[in-house]
């Protein structure tokens, strides 16, 4: 599976989204990077989708997260057809007890290789994925 994840982002370019928290602080010491974490409902959530979308899967985004992050996705599905499995969702529970207690959606966190938070984005960020991604890189910069 690693495989096929490395394969996907050297011929496309894009970035790579893990299900574990565990396994996205291990990659982020291994290669000295911050932990972008999204919280979505990804079949309900309008403003989860649009940022997927719009934000997430930018090229320019997926372009720079590749190069610079380690991206989480704690996906909270409604419909029947799109639930997760039992232990992916044990993960995303957890991860939202952690950072996430509150049910907010999207919810998005940029956190050090410890979980610290460094930047949180409460919502849909009214911003273009250049913004946004300056937004990130400020704080990459100073890691």
């Amino acid at each position: 599976m690693k495989l096929l994840a490395i394969f996907f982002m050297l011929f496309t370019g894009g970035a790579t989204w893990l299900g574990n928290f565990e396994t996205a602080k291990t990659e982020a010491v291994k290669e000295h990077k911050l932990i972008l974490i999204n919280f979505s409902g990804s079949d309900w959530c309008g403003p989860c989708i649009r940022l997927r979308k719009e934000i997430l899967e930018s090229n320019d985004f997926e372009s720079y997260a590749a190069a610079h992050l380690v991206l989480v996705r704690a996906d909270f599905p409604r419909l029947k057809k799109n639930q997760l499995s039992k232990e992916q969702v044990k993960l995303n529970e957890a991860l939202a007890d952690k950072y996430n207690s509150q049910g907010k959606f999207p919810y998005t966190l940029l956190v050090d290789e410890n979980g610290k938070v460094l930047k949180e984005w409460d919502g849909y960020p009214d911003e273009t994925p250049a913004q946004f991604i300056k937004q990130v890189d400020d704080i990459v910069s100073r890691k």
